[in-house]
């Protein structure tokens, strides 16, 4: 912990214009020294380099709740290393999912679901869950696993960039 103390202690008489000195609680973690599985939103070291730019999934619900199992962004979406090294934010990640094989996917790990087809058509009826087009799938009601403002469009089954969006 940093703390800002007057030259010369409390009781200093020094010109109020000059900064306060830097007193440094050694005693306390320095925050680069904070262990990474402790952060909110992350599974170890292991999202960091995609939250840099998909920050929003810190707090996200299914990004935490697969988090705290050790199912991290590339567990899904693959290392995407060629993705998460370009700067010019047009090569897509490895794996992306279109809304019709959301299900599929998640039915890899998530063989059954608990909640009936009945329930789930009356809550959307009801407006407490906003689905997109067609039938129900699995993100519509588990968390907002998706970009909230997009700089490019990818075809989610292809990969080809669809179109950018960075004012160029």
């Amino acid at each position: 912990m940093v703390t800002a103390q007057a030259p010369g202690g409390p009781t200093s008489t020094a010109d109020s214009s000059d900064p306060p000195a830097l007193v440094v609680d050694m005693s306390a973690p320095l925050l680069l020294e904070e262990p990474v599985a402790t952060r909110a939103g992350t599974s170890g070291a292991k999202n960091q380099a995609c939250l840099v730019c998909h920050g929003n999934y810190a707090s996200e619900q299914l990004a935490l709740i697969h988090a705290k199992v050790d199912v991290t962004c590339s567990t899904c979406h693959g290392e995407s290393v060629a993705h998460k090294n370009d700067e010019n934010n047009t090569t897509p990640p490895e794996a992306m999912f279109a809304r019709d094989a959301i299900e599929a996917f998640c039915k890899r790990c998530h063989e059954a679901h608990e909640i009936k087809a009945e329930m789930i058509r009356k809550a959307v009826e009801k407006g407490a869950i906003k689905m997109g087009d067609g039938e129900p799938v699995c993100t519509d009601c588990h968390g907002e696993h998706r970009m909230k403002v997009r700089t490019v469009i990818w075809d989610k089954k292809t990969g080809q960039l669809l179109q950018t969006n960075r004012g160029e």
